[in-house]
């Protein structure tokens, strides 16, 4: 309790309010007395001994001031007015009361006093100072309050967590809340207050309640709100211009150091309820724990989250690689608390340079890798589909080389679901990265698989913080199509599915986590604007881009759909691709990409018309075709291209491209 009095130090006299306490407790004993023996000879004073009573009274002050320092009721160990005081204090009365009745039974006649006078004046001592105590907290919390300008809140649940949340914001004079009232589903707390904050009804009553106490949030305090609840939270303050916040489980908070209250707006997650799937702590220990393990792209949001949680299983040594130099720091940040960037848990390394790759693996020598590392952005990577070569198809094959040079034991590429029946170039690189792979996994009979998974709430270039940032400055809210669904997951969830990859897929597979049903974009940007209380925001519908699908898949066609080990997870066979056959040029002819060289070729329309989305993504390219027909990049050596050069290299499509498939694809050009 932020108002209850520190522990006194020891060999330091007691502040002044305890003095006053022991005043207090010897008057109530005195009173109690008294009392006692008025009501033993009932109320005859003419056969009352004034000098025996006066004498009980001071044995009785003596044994409560004695009994009281034994114990440390008077040495400010315990929080004033606590339940832990109160319990103390009845045994400290208890003790003296057999104290004073052993006195009485032996001087009692002498002194001329009932000698069941202590029995008598037990209860109304006790009584007494527990009101002293009681008045004293009473003051302590109307003087505790949050001021005149601290900000009406109304809080759902009047549970143990909004208890607690209650007491915590009436006793904090610097807090920015004051609880004015409580909603609460259960009929039995209809008229329960809380340090006299009544509950006012249901969440049906949420806007009443709101308007009638001029409150402008909304707090949930529920131990564990499901997504349904959350949506009709949502859903109740709709239109009220109302800020929801919620709080971490009471658990969290008792176990913080400060048992800070960490309050935070509702967000989407809470909404979308996307739940982590429970990994196999075994499985995980054994392939993780005192490995060397080696991480890509662990200054990207997945890598990073990755790192931090592959520290829990205790790898031997953890190595970071990336080659942007401030995501290395954040991340090293997070996980020891400096960024100093002088050890070797960090290694600043481009994938595209497959030398100094294949320097880092023969020197550190990972047992376990994690390959995150890739270009992501749907738009950019539409207008440069050389990077996605080079990043994720090349730039994996390298990371793969290296790892099968040095014995890597497992192997897990993180994927996406746009790999699944690819429309866009990220999603043909990827799923080139997937099929490579799975060869390097065939042809070293370790475990190499991919992981895939939909769209990461809160991950860097997503499509939350874009909405938020909309929001902020003041709209519209850009939606592609009113109808377009994704599938989302947390981050922590995703992280958790690439390390139980390691642990149960076999060699060769792509993993997908079974996502629930898809949201659609149009509902999450509706939502997103009533909670930020912006309801003024315009919604404005651009229309599907270039290769953009209005519903995404997890399984492509001709994929199976097995869940040998976890209900949550399906295991697909992955073609296999042999580097041999990477040809550029046939891999951008097949995707139907627009542009030839590094430089985007941008014309007045690349995107088809959302009426007739069937528009192949060739025949919606230039007039002049999708790639020059003189490339002469096909006919060069694959060596070329697993040193990195853009310009040389052979297809990402399947793994039985042959000499008439090449030619194929270049008269189509």
């Amino acid at each position: 309790m932020p108002n209850s009095p520190s522990p006194t130090p020891r060999g330091e006299k007691p502040v002044a309010w305890l003095w006053i306490q022991m005043i207090l407790d010897s008057v109530a004993w005195i009173v109690a007395l008294w009392v006692a023996v008025l009501l033993r000879f009932e109320l005859n004073i003419d056969l009352v001994s004034v000098g025996g009573v006066v004498a009980t009274c001071v044995v009785a002050v003596v044994l409560q001031l004695l009994v009281g320092f034994s114990f440390a009721l008077y040495k400010g160990r315990y929080s004033f007015g606590s339940f832990e005081e109160a319990k103390l204090l009845v045994v400290v009365t208890v003790i003296v009361t057999a104290l004073l009745e052993g006195v009485l039974l032996v001087f009692g006649v002498t002194l001329w006093v009932p000698r069941s006078l202590g029995f008598i004046a037990f209860p109304f001592a006790c009584l007494l100072m527990a009101a002293f105590r009681y008045l004293k907290r009473m003051y302590q919390e109307s003087t505790a309050k949050p001021g005149h300008e601290a900000q009406h809140v109304v809080i759902f649940g009047a549970g143990a967590l909004g208890t607690f949340l209650v007491h915590r914001m009436m006793q904090d004079p610097a807090s920015g809340f004051l609880p004015v009232a409580l909603l609460d589903d259960d009929p039995a707390k209809k008229h329960l207050r809380i340090s006299s904050v009544p509950v006012m009804g249901t969440l049906h009553d949420a806007a009443s309640v709101l308007e009638h106490t001029r409150a402008g949030v909304l707090i949930v305090a529920l131990a564990d709100a499901d997504p349904r609840t959350m949506q009709r939270v949502s859903d109740a303050v709709e239109g009220t211009g109302t800020r929801v916040m919620t709080v971490p489980p009471l658990t969290e908070m008792l176990t913080g150091g400060n048992q800070s209250v960490d309050l935070r707006d509702i967000a989407m997650e809470d909404l979308i309820g996307r739940r982590p799937v429970d990994i196999h702590v075994d499985a995980i220990a054994g392939y993780v724990t005192g490995k060397r393990v080696l991480v890509t792209g662990a200054g990207g949001s997945i890598g990073s989250e990755l790192c931090r949680q592959l520290v829990g299983f205790e790898p031997a040594e953890l190595i970071m690689v990336d080659r942007d130099e401030t995501g290395l720091q954040t991340t090293q940040i997070s996980i020891t608390g400096r960024g100093l960037l002088d050890g070797n848990d960090t290694v600043l390394c481009d994938i595209r340079d497959a030398d100094a790759l294949d320097k880092v693996f023969q020197e550190r020598r990972p047992e376990v890798v994690f390959h995150a590392a890739a270009l992501k952005h749907v738009s950019l990577l539409e207008q440069y589909p050389d990077e996605a070569w080079k990043t994720n198809v090349m730039g994996s094959l390298h990371v793969l080389d290296a790892a099968a040079s040095v014995d890597v034991d497992v192997f897990v590429n993180v994927s996406t679901d746009k790999a699944a029946n690819p429309t866009t170039v990220l999603g043909h690189s990827k799923r080139v990265a997937e099929k490579l792979t799975a060869w390097m996994g065939e042809r070293t009979g370790k475990r190499y698989a991919s992981v895939r998974f939909g769209n990461v709430f809160g991950s860097r270039g997503s499509m939350l913080p874009l909405f938020a940032e909309q929001i902020r400055q003041g709209g519209p809210i850009t939606v592609t199509h009113a109808d377009a669904t994704r599938y989302f997951m947390t981050i922590p969830e995703a992280c958790q599915l690439v390390i139980q990859a390691g642990a149960i897929a076999r060699g060769g597979e792509v993993l997908i986590l079974d996502m629930g049903e898809p949201v659609r974009i149009l509902d999450i940007a509706q939502r997103l604007r009533a909670m930020s209380g912006r309801e003024d925001i315009a919604i404005e519908i651009t229309g599907l881009r270039h290769g953009e699908k209005l519903h995404e898949d997890l399984i492509g066609t001709g994929e199976r759909d097995e869940r040998p080990f976890h209900p949550k997870i399906s295991h697909a066979k992955a073609e296999r691709l042999d580097p041999a056959n990477l040809d550029r040029h046939v891999w951008k002819v097949r995707g139907g990409m627009m542009f030839t060289g590094s430089i985007p070729q941008v014309v007045v329309s690349t995107q088809p018309k959302i009426t007739n989305f069937s528009v192949p993504r060739a025949a919606a390219a230039t007039p002049h075709g999708t790639e020059a027909p003189h490339d002469t990049d096909t006919a060069h050596h694959t060596d070329a291209a697993r040193h990195g050069d853009p310009s040389h290299g052979r297809d990402a499509s399947d793994s039985t491209d042959s000499s008439h498939d090449l030619h194929a694809g270049r008269d189509r050009s």
